[in-house]
């Protein structure tokens, strides 16, 4: 049988140079293409076709989720499994829900890196067991939107309700109704509280 051929996209050259390693230590698997950002990712995989592609969640530029989306626009069979450092469950709905055929948080590339290649090229799908049960527990509830997100991460970055109205040119009391859906939808306290919650789930990052 071929090799499975794998493409690797992450900015940290140090991880790219482990992954490499321990890929071409396989008789199973070859290493056909790495890339260092998204915009990178969708060339290569356009030349190369791999048959899994391992992809970090967060890079500089463009980042994993849409080069997923974008790679899987143009090759939907693309097999992509998602890396991330963090164990919020937003970013693991938004891998899924762009089509990503797996998700390994970094801590558990040693144990588990090879055996979800493997799976993935099978056609299967790889989700840590923990951060399955968080997505479950959060498919009901009603996500923050693009605006209520926005506003989120201004809070998050001291910002006052007069100020955050004046730099997205809304009103005071607009600013506070979405801080009030805000609570409600992350069932937080406060202000703190709700930014807290925000940044264990990976919904905003500071």
């Amino acid at each position: 049988m071929s090799p499975i051929r794998v493409m690797t996209v992450d900015d940290h050259p140090m991880l790219r140079e482990g992954l490499a390693g321990a890929i071409e230590a396989q008789p199973d698997m070859c290493l056909v293409a790495e890339a260092q950002d998204g915009l990178e990712a969708i060339e290569a995989f356009r030349r190369h076709r791999p048959d899994v592609t391992l992809m970090d969640v967060r890079m500089r530029g463009l980042d994993g989720i849409a080069a997923l989306q974008a790679i899987r626009a143009e090759f939907p069979c693309a097999r992509v499994v998602m890396l991330s450092s963090f164990r919020g469950d937003a970013q693991l709905m938004q891998a899924m829900q762009a089509g990503a055929a797996g998700y390994l948080l970094k801590e558990s590339l040693r144990k588990e890196l090879l055996e979800t290649i493997r799976l993935v090229h099978g056609g299967g799908r790889r989700i840590p067991p923990d951060l399955a049960i968080q997505l479950a527990e959060r498919m009901a509830d009603e996500p923050l939107t693009e605006r209520e997100t926005t506003v989120l991460r201004l809070v998050a970055d001291g910002r006052s309700n007069k100020r955050i109205g004046g730099q997205l040119d809304i009103a005071e009391g607009t600013v506070k109704a979405h801080m009030k859906n805000i609570l409600g939808k992350l069932a937080a306290s406060d202000r703190t509280h709700a930014v807290t919650i925000a940044l264990r789930r990976g919904i905003i990052e500071l």
